[in-house]
């Protein structure tokens, strides 16, 4: 059957010319319920994008049952015949209302995301898929899990890291899990690993064969390897099997860093000018309390006033974001520096004696793409998304120079807080590929809510990475 829904709501006449009306008939829909017609796709989602509620059935509309088994007593009462002339002419009337309320849903989604709906009978249409735009729901939702998918690794390595990754996604079914999928999964993943070795052990540096050979080792018959992961699999085990994914997939990572010592493509002339970070770094902030509270204490431990937080940055996806703020990092510009916080993000100062970055242009780099765009942002409305997405909690991204949005920040930085409750369809949020997203909080995410604003950055150090900046000497300003 074709996905279809349908929303239980009064709409009276609409006026397009009156923007008014449309936007009080929209505030009513919070008082709606929606219902699926088959399998809808997204239909939290579209629930949540007009802040109504989801039904189930069986139900009634305008008298009439709706989902209820075939003859059956339990559930609706039996209506006398002119009853059921009544709702057939209720019916009609109710066609007109339902037509009316689906033109405000259109009009809407046009106005908020514009489509090509001129000419466009939905009628005709499957209404789900002329509706609704829904990317990619397959995005990264953790720092980890984003930071592996954005290593350029070899062809081969990236096929298992693929294949391992679906099994996770595979664990979030509730009941009856795919077993016989993901054990397909890793023995796709097995066969390529053995069948591949020369060629993924030649693509090592040569003094990182050693450790590589190592690590391979470890993927194939290690502990936490492929084969142990395989048998969990075999078992049934849940917990097993998330334990032992999570440790072949950190290996793998490991493998596939070996692979990357730099950079995979030639950054553009006029742009050697700044610092770069041609590979991966990590920096750790201690944040201290501004009002002489505590942070809430870690698992048997007391309550403190300093907290660490570690950064993972990502030199091989924005090496121009990167390399600033890791020379920023070295000369202690962050030392110091109060932090602002709003319902979805922690904010760096913006202090006038703390400008002594570079305005670097904003740097994304698109899903699929093997160089990043410069001054560009993306338009998830026509499918393109970062390497680096923002909708993950503890992203860490620029914000924008106060003269371009085209430029990032001298300096600014911010931990975004993502909530799926605040983001659009398909879980992405409203500024997703806008920002230069550069790295992502692998330690100490749960500090981030506690932070107040008025808590200060006590101090920002390089730990990983200082290896890899490459600093040269440019005028600071936008060219």
């Amino acid at each position: 059957m074709t996905p279809f829904y349908f929303v239980k709501h009064h709409v009276g006449h609409l006026h397009l010319s009156d923007a008014s009306s449309i936007v009080s008939k929209w505030c009513h829909f919070c008082k709606s319920v929606i219902y699926g017609v088959g399998e809808v796709p997204n239909l939290r989602e579209l629930a949540g994008c007009l802040r109504c509620r989801m039904g189930s059935y069986p139900t009634t509309y305008l008298g009439l049952p709706l989902g209820a088994p075939f003859k059956a007593k339990s559930e609706f009462a039996v209506r006398h015949d002119f009853q059921a002339v009544s709702n057939i002419s209720a019916l009609f009337h109710g066609m007109k209302r339902l037509e009316s309320a689906i033109a405000v849903i259109l009009i809407f989604i046009q106005i908020s995301s514009p489509l090509p709906l001129v000419g466009w009978n939905p009628w005709f249409i499957s209404p789900a898929k002329a509706v609704l735009y829904s990317p990619d729901t397959k995005v990264p939702r953790t720092g980890e899990l984003a930071l592996r998918k954005a290593i350029p690794a070899n062809t081969n390595m990236k096929t298992i890291q693929d294949s391992l990754e679906d099994i996770s996604y595979l664990l979030r079914i509730p009941q009856r899990k795919p077993y016989g999928t993901m054990e397909g999964n890793v023995k796709r993943a097995l066969k390529i690993a053995m069948d591949d070795k020369e060629s993924i052990l030649g693509s090592l540096p040569t003094d990182l064969k050693e450790k590589g050979s190592v690590l391979y080792a470890s993927l194939i018959d290690g502990k936490g390897g492929l084969q142990s992961l395989l048998e969990s699999i075999k078992d049934k085990d849940p917990d097993r099997v998330s334990v032992g994914l999570a440790s072949s997939l950190d290996t793998l990572a490991e493998l596939e860093l070996l692979q990357a010592p730099g950079l995979s493509f030639l950054l553009p002339e006029q742009y050697l000018k700044y610092p770069r970070l041609t590979g991966r770094g990590t920096v750790e902030f201690t944040i201290e309390k501004g009002d002489g509270s505590t942070f809430s204490p870690a698992a048997g431990g007391e309550p403190r006033n300093l907290a660490m937080i570690q950064v993972v940055l990502d030199g091989y996806s924005a090496p121009l974001t990167t390399g600033n703020f890791a020379k920023l990092v070295v000369d202690g510009a962050y030392d110091g520096l109060k932090l602002n916080c709003t319902d979805q993000a922690v904010i760096s100062d913006n202090g006038p004696e703390k400008k002594n970055g570079y305005s670097i242009p904003l740097e994304i780099m698109p899903s699929g793409q093997f160089e990043p765009l410069y001054r560009t942002k993306l338009s998830v409305q026509d499918g393109e998304l970062p390497v680096l997405p923002l909708s993950v909690y503890g992203a860490v991204a620029m914000a924008h120079s106060e003269v371009s949005e085209d430029y990032s920040s001298p300096y600014q930085i911010f931990f975004y807080l993502y909530d799926k409750r605040n983001a659009g369809l398909g879980g992405l949020s409203f500024d997703e590929g806008q920002f230069s997203v550069f790295g992502y909080t692998t330690v100490g995410r749960e500090i981030l809510p506690q932070i107040k604003t008025g808590d200060v950055i006590r101090s920002a150090k390089l730990v990983e990475g200082r290896d890899r900046c490459a600093v040269e000497t440019a005028a600071t300003g936008m060219e």
